[in-house]
């Protein structure tokens, strides 16, 4: 028998052992980190979620308790929210808003939450922006981020809020895109007393900033909708003095971005509303 040959074989035998030994070694080391990792990345993503709860908290308290406000503490929470943003309206090109908003809404700091609300919108344009809807928890601050693509990527463009815009009424905002082919929208502030009390402000977004249009007064049992015809706003345009709770005269106006501009294309006045049956 040819001994070199034996040698050989026995050698090549043991070295396939210890290869072998090798992969299932390193197997059941991915096995194990794998978990691991999933569960980092998990543990992560709670304590992020954990510190902005924490962060909102504390944004509706001080503005309850009439505290100094932090814009730095503010941009924070709003920082959190511009990731998830990001990174959902990038993975797709065709979103789908609900499961989007369904996802956001697991973010709430209290349960029922009472005035606590972020939300997705779909503005105009080619590609579309999108804004995020932000109020805070009762009483405390509201905020409107616009996020626009570049090369596929959605990323933070611009902002509304009380530190950017002095004039801009952050309380309980609402958001209604009124253009198909503009990001022209009405952002509505302030609706929660019992007479439906806000402040409307029209905005256009040319894709690296947003710009104010006009804004109403104060107005008392306001209503609106938007429809193809212009954004339509029915209130209270002329209230009775001795009982400021009751209007004498309602008003009806339509408005329309027309041309690049904001226009108001109709105003009627309107019998004031009935009283309710006793």
């Amino acid at each position: 028998m040819n001994h070199n040959f034996v040698r050989f074989r026995v050698t090549r035998l043991a070295s396939q052992r210890v290869a072998i030994r090798l992969a299932i070694a390193i197997g059941i080391v991915l096995l194990g980190l794998t978990p691991v990792s999933l569960l980092l990345r998990a543990q992560s993503a709670g304590d992020s979620s954990a510190e902005f709860r924490r962060q909102v908290a504390e944004l509706s308290a001080d503005r309850l308790n009439g505290a100094a406000e932090s814009e730095t503490q503010q941009e924070k929470a709003l920082a959190f929210l511009d990731s998830i943003a990001s990174s959902v309206l990038s993975v797709s090109p065709t979103l789908d808003l609900t499961t989007a908003n369904q996802r956001l809404a697991g973010l709430v700091s209290q349960t029922p939450p009472v005035g606590e609300n972020y939300r997705l919108v779909r503005l105009g344009g080619t590609p579309a922006a999108y804004a995020m809807v932000v109020n805070f928890g009762l009483g405390g601050p509201a905020a409107v981020r616009i996020y626009s693509a570049t090369a596929g990527r959605y990323a933070l463009a611009s902002r509304i809020d009380h530190f950017a815009q002095k004039d801009f009424f952050d309380s309980d905002v609402e958001l209604i895109p009124v253009s198909e082919n503009e990001p022209v929208f009405v952002t509505v502030s302030g609706r929660t007393d019992d007479l439906s009390t806000g402040i409307f402000s029209a905005w256009r977004f040319d894709g690296h900033r947003v710009a104010a249009l006009w804004s109403s007064d104060l107005l008392q049992q306001s209503n609106y909708e938007a429809d193809a015809s212009g954004f339509h706003l029915t209130y209270c345009g002329q209230e009775d003095e001795d009982h400021p709770s009751q209007c004498l005269k309602m008003t009806r106006d339509v408005y329309r971005f027309e041309a690049g501009e904001w226009k108001r294309v109709e105003t009627a006045d309107m019998p004031p509303p009935k009283a309710p049956a006793k």
